[in-house]
Formats: C-alpha cells, sequence, structure tokens
C-alpha cells in the first residue's frame, strides 16, 4: 500500500486550527487507484479536491502555531480599517468667527421689494467681512429657506452669488421649516468636524411678505367656473400637513396638556416685548446688525433696526380674542404669538487652524460643543426642544447648569413656557433680549437668528444653548462656549 498525508476526513481538523501541525498518514490500498474501475478513480480524484484545501489551511496555520487563536481573530479584525491617513482623521473641533443677521422686517414692511436670497446676500457679506476669513478659504455655504415658492432656483447659490463669493464655492439651501438656519449651522460644522472642509457659511433667510398665492395648473382645473387659490404662506410655512390645522392649534394642545394659561402667555409675551425695547434703547444689538440698503423712486432707503417691536399696546394684550380655538377654552392670541417677518443671517465657521489664524480679537469667537435633533408627534412640535436639549447637553458633556445663557425660538408663548417647565429652566437667563414674539419669526432665519444673539451676549468662557422647535414635530439644538482665542 501507499501512504498519503490526508486528515481523516475533510472536516476532521481539530477546532483549533493552530494545533494543526501534521495531519494522519492513513493507509490508502494501491489497488483503489490501480482498479480498473473508472468510477473509482474520479471519487479519488474528488477525495483529494476535498483534502488539499484542508491541508492548505493546516500548513498556514501550523506556521504560526506559537500564537493564540484570539490574536489571530484580532488581527484579522484590524485588517478590515484601512491605515490610510485619510481614514484615520480624528473628530476636529468647529469654531464660529463671526455672526451677522440683517434687521427683522414687519410683514408687508420695508423688505417687501428684497428676495429672501438677497437679504441672505447681506448677511453673509457682512459676517464673511466680520470674519476676516479669505473668500478662497470657504467651500460651502448652507442657507435655510423655507417658503421657496417664486424665489427661484437654488436660494442658497443666488445668495452666496449675490454676496460676491466665486461661483466656484458649493450651496445648499435647507428646509427643517423654522429650524432650517440652526439645521445649517450644524451642517456647516459636521464638514468641518469631519475635516472636510476648513471653512464655511451658514445661516438663513426668509422673505414672508413675498410668498404667492397658490394655483391649481390647468390640466386639474374645471374647464369653466371660478378658480380657488391657495395662500403659499399658510400652505407650506403654518400649517400641520397631518391634522390638518394651523401651527397654533398644536400650541393650544401642549398649553392645555402643561397647565400653561392664558395670563402666564400674555405675561410672557409681554415681557418678551419689554425686553426687546431695553435691548434696542440700550443698543444691545447694534454689533449684531447688517444694515440692508432698499432701493425706491426717491432714493435707497437703510433699514438699521428690527421693525416690530415697538407695534405693541400693552393694555389690550389680555382683551384679545384667542386666534385658533374660539369655542371659550382658547389662549393663543396675536399677542402671545410670533409675528410674520422678512429677515437673514449668517455665520462663518472654521476649523482649529482657521480660528487661530483669524479669529484673534472676534467678538463672537465660540466653539461648537455640540448639537442634536429630536423628533416627536407633529402635533407635540411645540415641546420638542426639550428631547433635544438634554442630548446636545450629553454631547457637549456639560450640564444645565453650567448653561449661562439660552436662546429657545418663541413661536408661541406657550413654546417657552412649555419647556422651562419640562426642563426645569424656571428662573434661569431664556432669551434676555426678548424673542421672537417681539423681534420676529423670519422662518428660515429665525434658527441661526437665535443663535447670532446668543453669541452676542456671552462671555468669554460662557456656555450658551440655541434651541428652536419646527413643524412637522422636531428641534434642533446647538451648545457653544464662548472663547478668547484658540
Amino acid at each position: 500500500t501507499w501512504g498519503i498525508a490526508v486528515p481523516r476526513h475533510p472536516h476532521a481538523c481539530p477546532p483549533s486550527l493552530s494545533n494543526c501541525k501534521a495531519v494522519a498518514i492513513l493507509s490508502f490500498p494501491l489497488t483503489f487507484v490501480r482498479s480498473s474501475q473508472v468510477s473509482c478513480r474520479r471519487r479519488f480524484v474528488r477525495y483529494l479536491l476535498q483534502v488539499i484545501p484542508v491541508v492548505t489551511i493546516a500548513i498556514m496555520f501550523s506556521r504560526h502555531s506559537s500564537r493564540l487563536p484570539g490574536q489571530f481573530a484580532r488581527q484579522a479584525a484590524a485588517r478590515q480599517f484601512s491605515t490610510r491617513a485619510a481614514l484615520r482623521q480624528e473628530i476636529r473641533d468647529a469654531y464660529i468667527l463671526s455672526a451677522s443677521r440683517t434687521p427683522t422686517a414687519k410683514f408687508n414692511g420695508s423688505f417687501t421689494s428684497v428676495s429672501a436670497p438677497k437679504l441672505g446676500a447681506v448677511a453673509i457679506k457682512s459676517a464673511l467681512e466680520k470674519s476676516k476669513v479669505p473668500v478662497d478659504k470657504i467651500s460651502d455655504v448652507y442657507m435655510g429657506n423655507v417658503l421657496q415658492g417664486s424665489v427661484g432656483q437654488a436660494p442658497a447659490r443666488q445668495a452666496l452669488i449675490f454676496a460676491g463669493l466665486p461661483s466656484s464655492v458649493e450651496a445648499i439651501t435647507i428646509n427643517k421649516v423654522c429650524a432650517s438656519g440652526l439645521k445649517a449651522v450644524v451642517f456647516a460644522a459636521q464638514n468641518i468636524q469631519l475635516g472636510l472642509a476648513e471653512a464655511q457659511i451658514a445661516g438663513g433667510m426668509e422673505n414672508m411678505t413675498r410668498v404667492p398665492y397658490y394655483v391649481p395648473r390647468s390640466s386639474s382645473l374645471p374647464p369653466f367656473g371660478h378658480v380657488k387659490m391657495e395662500d403659499g404662506l399658510i400652505k407650506d410655512g403654518l400649517t400641520d400637513v397631518y391634522d390638518q390645522f394651523h401651527m397654533g392649534n398644536c400650541a393650544e394642545s401642549t398649553a392645555k396638556k402643561y397647565e400653561i394659561t392664558r395670563e402666564m402667555q400674555d405675561q410672557y409675551a409681554i415681557q418678551s416685548y419689554e425686553r426687546a425695547q431695553a435691548a434696542w434703547k440700550a443698543n444691545v444689538f447694534a454689533e449684531e446688525i447688517a444694515p440692508v440698503t432698499v432701493p425706491g423712486k426717491k432714493g435707497d432707503t437703510v433699514i438699521e433696526a428690527d421693525e416690530g417691536y415697538l407695534d405693541v399696546k400693552f393694555d389690550r394684550i389680555p382683551t384679545l380674542k384667542p386666534a385658533f380655538v374660539r369655542d371659550g377654552t382658547g389662549t393663543v392670541t396675536a399677542a402671545n404669538s410670533s409675528t410674520l417677518n422678512d429677515g437673514a443671517s449668517a455665520l462663518v465657521l472654521g476649523s482649529k487652524e482657521i480660528a487661530q489664524q483669524y479669529g484673534s480679537g472676534s467678538r463672537v469667537l465660540a466653539k461648537i460643543c455640540g448639537s442634536a435633533d429630536a423628533a416627536v408627534d407633529p402635533v407635540d412640535f411645540p415641546i420638542a426642544p426639550a428631547k433635544a436639549v438634554p442630548i446636545a447637553l450629553k454631547r457637549a458633556g456639560i450640564t444645565k447648569d453650567q448653561v449661562a445663557v439660552w436662546e429657545f425660538n418663541e413661536a408661541f408663548a406657550a413654546v417657552i413656557k412649555a419647556n422651562e417647565k419640562i426642563l426645569g429652566l424656571e428662573g434661569a437667563r431664556v432669551n434676555p433680549l426678548g424673542g421672537a414674539i417681539s423681534l420676529g419669526h423670519a422662518l428660515g432665519s429665525s434658527g441661526s437668528r437665535i443663535l447670532v444673539t446668543l453669541l452676542h451676549q456671552l462671555k468669554p468662557g460662557e456656555y450658551g444653548v440655541a434651541a428652536i422647535c419646527n413643524g412637522g414635530g422636531a428641534a434642533t439644538a446647538v451648545v457653544v462656549q464662548r472663547i478668547e482665542s484658540v
């Protein structure tokens, strides 16, 4: 007989292959090979084909018999990841170098003839000039814009070109309803944190005055009769798609659920106006404002201040009728709700190297410490910030007690009162300069606007949180820390 080095069976190798230094020598009858039967030869060939791979593996492992099986597993796992430098980058820090906003104009006010992208261009240009960052360092622009009907193609692209940036700069328009501007900042920051960009511009813009009415296309119209138009502002900006009622009805639901009375909401609205008026009287907003020049038949007009904060009669606030629920139980009115407005805001963000090189002397130099989004049922959108804020704080590694200033968007007074109650912020510095009720709520800009205002309030070393709810049942929150240098 002849001998051949094969395992007793193709699968007979012990579980620990590192022990396979040798395999059994089986006595293989020569007559099996010499048989004149073709079927026997074929069976032998098939047997060898099964055996050879096992033998090869055994030999390979025998060369490394001194290593433990766990070492092989770890080595195999490690090989799954690239060792190239581009894939070994750590998450980087992102910084804010500058922040600007236009004045917030009233509905049908001073910006009636100025499109949202042109308002955005003013904010972008101002923020870039303040940052001292060369334009060739900017690779992307993110701008929030909600009501895009009749605005034209790619609103963010329009804004950067109108601002004088080169056409090689990419632009992305963000629509997360009221949170669009703040989410734009998050996207820009993430690019920097991932090492995909060195400097970015982010913000938001909206002209609610210029939103058109919608008419169905002729293919869906009856052959004769009247044509019904829809208000694009209400349809795309102010209506809960799922329940088919106004966002104010959502605020009513929140007020009832969290026992927020009409008096509490009215008192908060009065406080918002009083704070905004005091801030403007003290010229607190001067550093964040980018004046807008509005062409006119009688010459240019320069708008340098918010328009709505003085339009209030405090004695009438408690007497107004509820605007959304009129069965005697309603508490949300025009006075304790935000207004319809036009405006824009923008910030310049950069990497650590950009901040070191150009951030010296910046009035708002800050590190982005954390951010988060959160979602709830659409009708509960007013309380979504209370879900997003704890996540952002955890990611930033701080607690709510370390936050010096909070900026929540005042979509409704009920929004602020509910989030204060849930988060335990009664007595905290929440919107110390007023908010959307008094200063205005230009949808696509509101998220970045509150961040601009927050940054100008913080002192070096202080933490601040900007948070904003958005229609559809969600919110975005950002945690920043003001610093003097990097």
